[in-house]
């Protein structure tokens, strides 16, 4: 199996709290390249609130969405 740690900068949608976080990426999705965009649910640490952010392998961020309460969920954990 294919897995990958990538470091994603980004500045928080709701409050512009600028963090970093370290993600484990795995599974067959990585094998389709350097176009590949994953997007993952991240709580920032100064306001609470949830982002979606949407990042390449290189850990370069596409975007970042501020997600109202009623998008926001429970993801299960990988461990």
């Amino acid at each position: 199996m294919t897995e990958l740690n990538v470091i994603v900068d980004f500045a928080c949608g709701f409050c512009g709290y600028e963090f970093n976080v370290e993600l484990k990426c795995a599974g067959k999705g990585l094998a389709a390249g350097p176009d590949t965009v994953a997007a993952v649910q991240i709580q920032c640490p100064d306001c609470q609130n949830t982002n979606q952010v949407c990042f390449e392998p290189s850990g370069a961020v596409r975007a970042v969405l501020a997600l109202p309460p009623a998008f926001r969920r429970w993801q299960p954990s990988l461990n």
